[in-house]
């Protein structure tokens, strides 16, 4: 089975709106010094960067 790469390419997509819309919720939670909820979306957040480089890496290669 191959991977689709236009499929690849509309998933990386998402997960940078994904990312960028748990980043403003961050930083909304840190602004109103909800630090249990900032601490949690910040790591959601970093989690999402490393899967968006993980996709941009494996578009690069296909």
């Amino acid at each position: 089975m191959t991977v689709d790469r236009s499929e690849l390419s509309s998933l990386n997509s998402l997960l940078l709106q994904v990312h960028d819309r748990v980043s403003t919720m961050a930083k909304l939670a840190s602004d109103a010094k909800d630090e249990e909820s900032a601490y949690e979306l910040y790591n959601i957040e970093r989690h999402l960067s490393t899967a968006n480089h993980r996709m941009e890496r494996l578009l690069s290669t296909k």
